[in-house]
């Protein structure tokens, strides 16, 4: 399956192993990796919540998939996205794409989490040492979407 939602964590080296493994007709493997970051939008923070649309959230992922497949000659695609609480330095997210040529998976990967980030539905709680607080979207997410 290229798109997974988990609590667990992952290992970039080791999907993109499993996804070349064998092939000769990869000729470029990108990948991008999101990590929780201790400075987060309203201060420093101890940890996050990412809650989702179970269902929804699967289906935005992989339409994002297949219109990164109908626009780009890609051999594979994996989008895995975590939910739950994470702490700082914790994996969020994995885009990694394949294609005989680096362009197109380089692309494909960063259109790939510009969509990512205003279509699909999560939510962010920041918690801090004096509270908790919901991360607003931002107008530059949405202007690197709109730039596709």
């Amino acid at each position: 399956m290229a798109v997974r939602l988990q609590t667990e964590r992952f290992e970039t080296g080791a999907e993109i192993v499993r996804l070349t493994s064998g092939r000769t007709d990869v000729g470029a493997a990108v990948s991008f990796t999101g990590l929780c970051r201790a400075d987060g939008e309203t201060g420093t923070i101890s940890a996050m919540e990412l809650e989702h649309f179970p269902g929804m959230a699967e289906e935005e992922l992989s339409r994002l998939e297949a219109e990164a497949r109908k626009r780009w000659p890609l051999l594979d695609i994996l989008i895995v996205h975590r939910y739950g609480r994470l702490v700082p330095g914790d994996e969020i997210v994995l885009v990694v794409t394949l294609s005989a040529h680096r362009q197109a998976a380089f692309e494909a990967a960063n259109f790939v989490m510009d969509a990512l980030k205003t279509s699909a539905p999560f939510w962010k709680k920041e918690e801090r040492a004096d509270g908790t607080s919901w991360v607003e979207a931002k107008d530059s997410d949405e202007r690197a979407r709109n730039r596709w």
